[in-house]
């Protein structure tokens, strides 16, 4: 439990102890027991009185008012008929959406437009109890904010004691947000859905535990399925077909090597199209600004900054090297392309400059670096 949550629970406690609130520790009554109906209310001349009804009215009280008194003295609320042509559910598609996979990378190929599935893909979220603050339909990607992972909580006995009442005043040392992809598919009339997971906790800077920082963890490939597995189910996949979707084995599908002349090259175990779209969710995964993607010449614009370059040339601790998602005056992002040269069975990977030639430096190899332990 960290201190903040110590500081959240004595202050409850001291509320509750200076309060001597009868209904949580009993006594008298509570109020809807002794409610009577009251005179209706005075309109002054020349106003007209509120329109009103009996659905909210509090029955005559003879001792204690049961919900079948209630249900007998309400009107019963009407439903409301939806607009010609709306169904008020997802049309179902089935047999129409699938999961492919490589290694430990997933994603959905679903029969639909991106345009058809850009507002489920919000409502889903939302529905997920995600916020949407950034939502670029131009580029066909959405971002939820960062929320609470409350599994990872840890359980002791003051929590056990007082959890179910005051639950709120635990938080949780770890946020994870979301990023969805659509990209049209190679597939006619096929949109390719991708989602990545980032995720950081909370650690200590100091002996005392009195001063913390969020530091970023792995991408957790078992939170992408399980969003893709529920994104599945809204589609309209049996949830049995949705589960058994995600599972399956991992085996190496990228490796590095250096070509003759000390370029850094990244050989994947795939074809030009699926290397692209694993390239392309790799980057979403470990957080690369992509600017730009140019699919016919095999190019990802992105931008990046080199933590460990910033901390070798200012002597930065190693957490304040991790630390990359700061803005920092220091920490400039920097212009690459990565680019994709495909032959039969294998795609082959560099790193190049703004200018677009190839980068022999230690930060190329680092990106690629990266990229393997999303892509293997």
């Amino acid at each position: 439990m960290t201190m903040k949550n110590s500081l959240r629970i004595l202050s409850i406690i001291s509320v509750i102890s200076l309060s001597g609130c009868a209904g949580w520790f009993g006594g008298d009554k509570s109020e809807y027991e002794t409610a009577t109906k009251q005179k209706p209310l005075e309109v002054p001349p020349g106003l007209s009185s509120p329109s009103s009804d009996d659905r909210y009215v509090v029955p005559e009280a003879k001792g204690t008012v049961s919900a079948s008194d209630v249900s007998k003295t309400t009107a019963k609320p009407q439903l409301t008929a939806l607009p010609p042509g709306q169904s008020g559910v997802l049309p179902a598609m089935g047999g129409d959406v699938r999961m492919e996979r490589a290694g430990t990378q997933r994603w959905l190929v679903v029969k639909s437009t991106p345009e058809q599935l850009w507002p489920v893909l919000q409502d889903f979220w939302k529905a997920a109890g995600y916020e949407l603050p950034v939502l670029k339909a131009d580029v066909g990607v959405m971002e939820t904010d960062w929320k609470e992972n409350r599994a990872a909580i840890k359980q002791d006995a003051i929590r056990n004691l007082l959890g179910k009442l005051l639950d709120n005043l635990w938080t949780s040392p770890e946020r994870d947000k979301f990023r969805t992809r659509l990209e049209r598919s190679a597939e006619a009339g096929a949109t390719e859905i991708y989602i990545s997971h980032q995720g950081v906790e909370e650690v200590y800077t100091s002996d005392s535990k009195d001063r913390t920082t969020w530091q970023p963890r792995a991408p957790n490939p078992e939170r992408e399925a399980e969003m893709l597995a529920l994104l599945m189910t809204k589609l309209g996949t049996p949830q049995a077909v949705a589960t058994t979707a995600v599972a399956g084995k991992t085996e190496e599908r990228a490796t590095l090597k250096q070509s003759a002349d000390g370029i850094s090259v990244l050989a994947v175990n795939d074809n030009f199209d699926r290397a692209w779209r694993r390239v392309g969710l790799a980057l979403d995964r470990v957080g690369f600004k992509v600017e730009d993607r140019d699919r016919s010449k095999g190019i990802y614009f992105v931008k990046y900054a080199d933590p460990e370059a910033v901390a070798s040339k200012e002597n930065k601790g190693l957490l304040d090297s991790l630390a990359f998602w700061r803005a920092d005056e220091k920490t400039k992002e920097q212009p690459y392309r990565i680019r994709l040269a495909g032959e039969t069975n294998v795609t082959q990977v560099v790193v190049e400059n703004a200018e677009g030639k190839a980068e022999k430096s230690a930060t190329a190899e680092r990106i690629l670096k990266l990229l393997q332990a999303e892509l293997k």
